[in-house]
């Protein structure tokens, strides 16, 4: 391997990490192996956990344009910063953790390689949790005289869900100076007591001690106190969580207030110390000082006691408790905005309500000793350190942030928008205006919320039939929300922002801050939709599937939806017919024009598609398939018209038969009888399906010239008889009969041939399944010809054979003649028939006398205009009546004689003869 070519490696915090809201976090991020400069860039980003797949950008190293407009305010803020420790290592700071900042963090650095080899990004995930540490102390002045034992008792509590651990720390600060405080005793995370150098000794001594009484009380005990104890007594309690590198971090972290502790000097002067909230105060805010007078006996001697402001006097306090206001000052104490008195012999307290610029400055307090509180005489004076008070204008602490959890939607979705106002205690007054999409001019007031809570509306949401009933709710002291319950097009996109006014005397701070949605109109969600199917051509029985996808320019998951599914069969019908609708709550409504549907089609629909399945496929089911999508805007779902719609293309379903694998003999055959003899036609089906039916047609191929074949009978699937037309007399149907001999060989009987049987047959086989809910027909084949001849009788019958013409006019009677010359035996039955035409070209029966006496009529004859005119035995002559114009032609009849044999079973042909043709010539009326 080649192990000079580095491999660029992006490592990122190991996660998931649990951080409190409001506390401020930091993220590392490291690379190695890469090439290039020294100092690399990183992006951050985060995804969350509403939409988890799409990436929203925080900050960049190189590009100042990088955050998406949520984080906008706060990156310009540095409420997120980034800091680089080195050229290829950072730390994301987020001041301010909020629970929309939840989520999984993605660190990238842009490839400086010459090649892609490694890895240019990692991700880790985030919780934000709820910040539930409680630290509490009750807020004292005690006074012990030196050597006595000082108590005080810390509760703390916390209900995370997480498994975390607390730690609980006392401090000790003299004076007012924050940054001297000093650890008293601390109890670690890991249950370690650890006293503060300044306390070391008294604590291996036993004289510092902490006990913890039940699950949140802890007490501190000093023994033995001393002058070096005086001051203020604070509590701290930390709560840690060990992260998925084994390391504990302090997730959060509460001061309790402050106890003041004066410790009596034994044998001492008197001393005098000043307490009280030192540093910055935002006008309006309530200061307090607490003069600590410390002197032996304290109880049975006289104060006097001073407040300064930058050296001039404010008030006094005389050992009788009577207060004196100096004259600028007493108008204030009049509207009670200042107060001053004497809380004990030890404690003399100074407040100022609602402070002023002109309260900014440095104050102290004098205290003098009154030999008696008779004559006033000053025994002796002194004065306390200084605390310095800086009054800011209203507002400086004062910070807004604008934020959404709905940065981009679709129309008819609603806007939810935050607005958090910190820094401030006052009621503050809240405006929110809108700026459309490229819209130049003035912000349009959507809401307003005034300090009492009093609600307004901006002129353009009054009517609520649009964008429904706005919001704005005061969820915190300083959390804002507006919701437009149902945004109307893209118009209601662009910037919004908030407007925060604080108020205090007259005066007012204004802090604004804005972010941006977008709104994607249905008109321009450019909808497409797909319809496909993964076999076009299906065979019946089988089950085909319909997939109908939707695609936009915008997100589809959440939007409501409907599809109608519409088909036109094959052949066409006319227009496209309906056949179901289901609605976006998975109503399905079905179509009586194809019911049949109902009871086969199965329906499924996911997100962005819909699926249309077909069971057991049939001939009504074979056509074109659409499928039409309307979109609906999410609060007004189906009351009217649909916001968009999108036909798919066509998708042509072809439904097939099973391919038929029919054979039948096509061997050809020959069969010579006698008259009058029985014979049988063989049908063979060599091969076809295992579960097919038959149908048999039996045809005949007359010895005539141009002759086409007749159908004898056809035995259908089930068996059911269909004589054709020239053998559908009573003689016929007894003598030719349909018999099926084995499941694959059929036979034609013909009992009783006689010479008019003469000719060429042959079957047609139809190959039928069952599918479904119907029998079908897959497919046919003929059979070869079998040719039935003759045997003619030696005896031959004499007839008259005079060939002669015979004219009729049309309307006459005419007789053709048919004479017998021979004499017959008893026993012999006659059989004659007459033709029309040659015997050689296309002569057709007319009418058969049978040898009962019975005559039979063609179908095709005149049957109602012919008479067989019999005056004597062996005359056979015709009369046609009233003759028209197209009884014109040649006629001839053929005499048969036959007897019974075998004991009077069986009829045999004995003679046979034909007359000469008879001419016929109509002539007009």
């Amino acid at each position: 391997a080649d192990l000079s070519t580095g491999q660029r490696v992006v490592t990122i915090q190991k996660g998931p990490l649990y951080r409190v809201r409001g506390s401020h976090i930091t993220l590392w991020c490291k690379v190695s192996g890469y090439q290039g400069p020294a100092e690399q860039n990183f992006q951050w980003s985060v995804y969350l956990p509403s939409a988890p797949e799409r990436e929203v950008q925080i900050i960049s190293t190189a590009d100042p344009s990088f955050p998406y407009a949520i984080y906008t305010q706060r990156v310009r803020s540095r409420g997120i910063y980034v800091e680089r420790v080195q050229g290829d290592a950072v730390l994301l700071h987020i001041t301010e953790l909020q629970d929309e900042d939840a989520g999984e963090y993605e660190c990238h650095t842009p490839n400086t390689d010459e090649r892609y080899f490694g890895s240019y990004s990692a991700k880790m995930n985030l919780s934000v949790i709820a910040d539930t540490l409680s630290a509490s102390m009750v807020p004292q002045v005690l006074t012990h005289a030196e050597g006595d034992t000082v108590e005080l008792t810390c509760e703390v509590s916390r209900s995370t869900a997480q498994h975390t651990h607390l730690s609980v720390a006392w401090y000790h600060l003299q004076g007012a100076r924050e940054g001297h405080a000093k650890e008293v005793l601390t109890l670690s995370k890991d249950f370690v007591l650890s006293p503060g150098p300044s306390y070391t000794q008294r604590f291996v001594a036993g004289d510092v001690r902490l006990n913890k009484l039940g699950n949140t009380t802890y007490k501190l005990s000093i023994g033995g106190a001393e002058p070096s104890d005086q001051g203020q007594l604070y509590c701290e309690a930390a709560e840690w969580i060990e992260d998925p590198d084994e390391t504990w971090k302090d997730i959060s972290r509460k001061q309790t207030g402050r106890t003041s502790l004066v410790v009596r000097s034994q044998g001492r002067d008197l001393s005098v110390d000043i307490t009280g909230d030192e540093g910055f105060l935002s006008e309006g805010d309530t200061l307090q000082l607490n003069c600590i007078v410390e002197a032996q006996k304290s109880s049975s001697r006289q104060f006097q006691v001073l407040w300064f402001l930058n050296g001039m006097e404010v008030a006094k306090v005389n050992p009788h408790g009577v207060l004196i206001w100096k004259e600028e000052y007493e108008e204030r104490a009049k509207l009670g905005q200042l107060r001053a008195f004497k809380q004990s012999n030890t404690v003399y307290v100074l407040i100022i309500y609602e402070v002023g610029l002109k309260d900014n400055g440095t104050y102290h307090c004098s205290v003098s000793e009154m030999k008696t509180p008779g004559d006033f005489h000053i025994i002796q004076t002194n004065l306390s350190s200084s605390i310095q008070v800086t009054v800011k204008p209203i507002g400086y602490r004062m910070h807004l942030s604008v934020s959404t959890s709905t940065p981009h939607v679709l129309a008819g979705d609603a806007l939810i928008l935050l607005c958090q106002v910190q820094g401030t205690t006052r009621p503050v007054s809240v405006q929110w205006w809108h700026l459309p999409p490229q819209h130049p001019g003035p912000q349009v007031l959507v809401a307003a919320m005034e300090r009492d809570g009093t609600l307004s509306l901006g002129s353009a949401y009054h009517s609520n039939a649009t964008r429904g009933s706005l919001r704005l709710e005061k969820a915190t002291s300083g959390a804002f929300t507006l919701v437009i319950p149902n945004t109307f097009d893209e118009g209601d996109g662009g910037r919004y922002g908030c407007k925060a006014t604080e108020w205090f005397r007259g005066q007012s701070w204004t802090e604004e801050g804005e972010t941006t949605v977008t709104v994607v109109s249905m008109a321009g969600l450019n909808l497409h939709a797909t319809l496909r199917s993964r076999s076009v051509t299906v065979r019946y029985g089988q089950s085909f599937e319909l997939d109908c996808h939707v695609s936009a320019n915008y997100t589809l998951e959440e939007v409501p939806m409907s599809v109608v599914w519409l088909f036109q069969p094959n052949p066409p019908s006319g227009h496209y017919q309906e056949l179901v609708q289901v609605l976006p709550n998975g109503t399905m409504a079905w179509s009586t024009a194809q019911a049949h549907f109902q009871g086969k089609a199965q329906l499924m629909n996911a997100a962005t598609s819909f699926r249309l399945r077909i069971h057991s496929a049939v001939a009504a089911e074979q056509g074109t398939y659409q499928c039409v999508v309307k979109v609906w805007r999410r609060n007004a779902l189906p009351l009217g018209q649909p916001a968009a719609t999108v036909r798919s293309n066509a998708v042509g379903i072809k439904v097939v038969l099973p391919e038929s694998k029919l054979q039948v003999s096509t061997e050809e055959s020959s069969v010579e009888i006698a008259g009058g003899a029985d014979t049988t036609i063989e049908c063979r089906i060599v091969f076809a399906q295992n579960n097919s039916q038959f149908a048999i047609t039996w045809h005949l191929l007359p010895h005539l010239a141009g002759a086409t074949p007749l159908q004898i009978l056809r035995a259908n699937y089930s068996s059911a008889l269909e004589y054709g037309p020239e053998f559908s007399s009573p003689d016929k149907k007894s003598r030719f009969l349909s018999q099926r001999a084995s499941s694959n060989v059929f036979w034609l009987r013909i009992l009783s041939a006689n010479p008019g049987d003469q000719g060429r047959y042959y079957c047609v086989v139809e190959e039928w399944l069952w599918l479904v809910d119907s029998w079908y027909k897959l497919g046919e084949g003929a059979s070869g010809r079998t040719t039935l001849a003759f045997k003619l009788p030696e005896r031959e019958l004499h007839l008259k054979k005079t060939n002669h013409s015979v004219s009729a006019r049309e309307g006459e009677d005419v007789t053709l003649p048919c004479l017998l010359q021979d004499a017959c035996p008893p026993t012999a039955r006659i059989l004659a028939v007459w033709f029309r035409g040659k015997e050689s070209s296309n002569a057709k029966p007319l009418l058969t006398l049978h040898r009962d006496g019975a005559i039979e009529y063609s179908w095709e004859s005149p049957s109602r205009r012919l008479h067989l005119h019999r005056p004597t035995a062996g005359d056979f002559s015709l009369t046609l009546h009233s003759v028209e114009k197209g009884d014109a032609g040649v006629y001839y009849c053929q005499v048969q004689e036959w007897q019974q044999q075998n004991e009077g079973k069986n009829w045999v042909m004995q003679a046979l003869a034909h007359s000469n043709y008879t001419w016929l010539t109509t002539i007009p009326p």
